[in-house]
């Protein structure tokens, strides 16, 4: 079992997520895992700085933390050759401590380039191109592709390490999770769906399993239930909005009803380290085997100190 720390690249910007990261290996956690996003979920977020050189820096930074995309989407705001070429640089950096997660991406992030957001099930499809684009580019020499939605003309990586980071792919659904099977190395989720799991194993796939957990920490409950609500209160629109919403204005109006209560019923909060394990323990259940802690609080610092103190001995025993 490894235990991660989300960067909130939405609230910090790229300085603080290297310092954070830097704490996260000195407090014990085993990888960090940033989203890579163009905009913040919010406006009062503030921040949204470029995955890929933060990565870099916390390479750079760090000795023994893995490091994962959390995740990006390569079909619209990037060409998938341009993420198998980033990803086998980050590889060679942090001398292989660097895992691809890949998803199929929201709008907020992907129409910027102005290239549209399609529908999910073309969205899939080109994921499932990606991917192959990806492998294709990182079994060495020159290559080309013709796909439905995207294509690949005579590129070639040059820096390639010589073990490929593994590709963990998003799944929000059955199909997916058979997709992360087919394709990927693992899969990655955001609930504790036992199902879920087991439509991934059902269809072949027998690699990691990776599980992002909600919670705020703060030294009181009402203050991590206002952190949260303020920082957070986006994530309770579900899915479906989530994945179709161009703008942090429009989170703003879709969670304009949600209250601090609302939030503090859908994650723990505050200073009490058994709700935050029993969180925890609903995703080692579920089957994962990574889990990414996401700490919706104001104070990182004292969260991380909270995971070394109090969480990390019970999670080790």
């Amino acid at each position: 079992m490894q235990y991660g720390y989300k960067l909130a690249a939405e609230g910090f910007g790229p300085k603080e997520l290297v310092r954070q990261a830097q704490l996260a290996e000195a407090s014990g956690f085993d990888f960090v895992e940033i989203s890579d996003h163009f905009h913040p979920w919010l406006d009062s977020q503030g921040h949204s700085p470029f995955a890929w050189s933060v990565l870099g820096a916390i390479a750079a930074g760090t000795d023994s933390l893995g490091l994962a995309t959390g995740v990006t989407c390569p079909t619209v705001r990037y060409h998938p050759a341009v993420i198998a070429q980033a990803a086998a640089t980050m590889s060679l950096l942090s001398d292989g401590r660097f895992t691809l997660g890949l998803g199929s991406g929201e709008r907020l992030n992907e129409h910027v380039v102005g290239r549209g957001f399609p529908a999910v099930a073309e969205r899939q499809a080109m994921l499932r191109e990606a991917i192959e684009i990806i492998r294709l580019l990182w079994s060495g020499g020159y290559h080309s592709y013709r796909g439905e939605y995207l294509d690949l003309e005579d590129a070639r990586v040059f820096d390639l390490p010589e073990r490929l980071p593994q590709i963990v792919v998003a799944a929000g659904g059955p199909d997916a999770a058979e997709l992360a099977a087919e394709l990927g190395d693992g899969m990655f989720g955001t609930e504790p769906k036992a199902e879920l799991f087991e439509a991934y194993r059902s269809a072949g796939g027998a690699g990691p399993a990776y599980g992002e957990v909600g919670l705020a920490w703060a030294e009181d409950e009402a203050s991590a239930v206002r952190a949260a609500f303020e920082s957070a209160r986006w994530s309770l629109t579900g899915w479906k909005v989530m994945s179709e919403l161009p703008n942090p204005a429009n989170f703003e109006a879709s969670a304009r009803y949600v209250r601090e209560e609302d939030v503090a019923g859908q994650m723990p909060c505050g200073p009490d380290a058994a709700k935050h394990l029993a969180a925890i323990r609903q995703y080692e259940q579920a089957g994962y085997d990574h889990v990414v802690l996401m700490n919706n609080g104001s104070d990182p610092d004292g969260f991380l100190d909270f995971f070394a103190r109090e969480l990390k001995p019970q999670l080790a025993g």
